[in-house]
């Protein structure tokens, strides 16, 4: 186990329960996204874009954050060295490398989506871009697929090679195995990690500076006119900044992580824990909820879900009529013989 009584005092508990009700939350959430245009592309047969991205996204989310769960778990009620020396270890690694990778990826190509789509510029390769953009989501999707496996095989390898190094017990010098690990941490992963986020990172960054940009100068455009600045471009702008912006917590939380990781204290876990996975999946368990006030179909699907309990009750009341009826006519025939 994790450590001491300080894991199991009220703090800890309090942040425990939160952290499960803010993960289950995220999971209904991005599991919506992923049923309303599941059911839309078997009904159809085809797509949107956007639809494309959001429906990646969903999926890799639900399955990170279940995922999340499980290994916390699993590694908070065994001590950390016991836990490097299960397969179970590797087997997380594995399918949570890859799920956050294409996570940080299918972001960074609906931030791109979302610009070239609402962005006004001239760049001849901004308006290529504005063209080709529909035809090219499919292909984005699969290069972050193929990215995301080769990102995790890389980490593969480290993961492997600290089990190895546990098993066999042989380290050169007078190295430890937390020294040994230490090492591998700053030297191998640490890299590994910061590039794997970079990239998608300084995609979604432009991606947002060039939507902030072309706000600023729309704005100012229509300072200048008689129409003021309220219009469906400036509320199109507006929207996917609002869509986007979870996001950067996203991205900042993850490179603080790499931080914590490379420079963690050895007391760390025991206090702070809970805590700290609340902060992780924060963003994931409540952005899909920006996406989905966000998307006009996905609005409408939640509203009729949440008017479903209503319209069950009225369809109830309306059907059985004749009863009603049946108990309003001795009320009737009474008045009758009055008159």
């Amino acid at each position: 186990m994790l450590g001491s009584t300080e894991m199991f005092g009220p703090f800890a508990i309090f942040a425990m329960v939160l952290y499960v009700l803010l993960s289950f939350l995220g999971i209904m959430a991005n599991g919506f996204i992923v049923v309303v245009l599941g059911r839309e592309w078997v009904r159809s047969h085809q797509l949107s874009p956007c639809d494309m991205i959001l429906i990646s996204l969903g999926a890799s989310c639900f399955c990170l954050l279940w995922l999340g769960m499980i290994h916390d778990f699993y590694f908070f009620f065994l001590h950390h060295l016991q836990y490097s020396k299960e397969h179970a270890h590797q087997y997380f690694g594995i399918y949570w490398d890859f799920l956050n990778s294409t996570k940080f990826w299918f972001a960074a190509w609906l931030s791109v989506f979302f610009c070239v789509k609402t962005a006004n510029f001239t760049h001849p390769i901004f308006l290529w871009l504005k063209w080709r953009v529909n035809g090219l989501v499919p292909w984005f999707l699969l290069i972050s697929l193929l990215i995301s496996f080769i990102v995790t095989m890389l980490c593969f390898v480290g993961n492997n090679a600290l089990y190895q190094a546990f098993l066999q017990g042989t380290f050169s010098g007078n190295a430890t195995y937390y020294s040994f690990t230490r090492n591998l941490e700053i030297h191998y992963f640490f890299p590994l990690k910061l590039i794997t986020l970079s990239t998608p990172g300084s995609i979604f960054v432009v991606s947002i500076v060039l939507l902030i940009t072309s706000l600023w100068r729309h704005s100012s455009k229509m300072q200048h006119s008689a129409h003021g600045t309220q219009d469906f471009s400036t509320e199109a702008h507006t929207r996917a900044l609002k869509s986007l912006v979870s996001f950067l917590v996203r991205y900042a939380v993850s490179f603080l992580s790499l931080i914590i990781d490379v420079t963690i204290l050895s007391g760390f876990w025991s206090t702070w824990y809970w805590p700290w996975q609340i902060v992780i999946y924060m963003s994931t368990s409540i952005h899909p909820f920006i996406l989905i006030l966000g998307n006009s179909h996905l609005e409408g699907a939640l509203m009729k879900l949440l008017l479903l309990p209503k319209t069950f009750w009225n369809d109830k009341r309306m059907s059985s009529p004749t009863e009603d009826m049946h108990l309003s006519l001795p009320y009737q025939g009474k008045d009758s013989t009055e008159k």
